[in-house]
């Protein structure tokens, strides 16, 4: 699954990041690399949602990256 969206910074859960989709969908991402993570950053990412993870965060179903290409 490919997305384009904005990386977020949430405080949520001793802070998290979350990415917001052109399409208004936000998940949480899991497995970024942390210089791709920058709060407002533009990226294209691809990777598929975990079905099977479980989180505090809340802020959405949480996507494993394995790819970022910043935009």
């Amino acid at each position: 699954m490919k997305l384009k969206g904005t990386v977020r910074r949430s405080p949520i859960e001793g802070g998290l990041w979350v990415f917001e989709a052109d399409g208004g969908k936000r998940y949480q991402l899991a497995g970024a690399p942390a210089d791709a993570l920058k709060d407002g950053a533009p990226l294209e990412i691809e990777g598929d949602v975990d079905r099977t993870a479980v989180s505090f965060g809340m802020s959405g179903p949480i996507f494993k990256v394995t790819k970022v290409v910043k935009v």
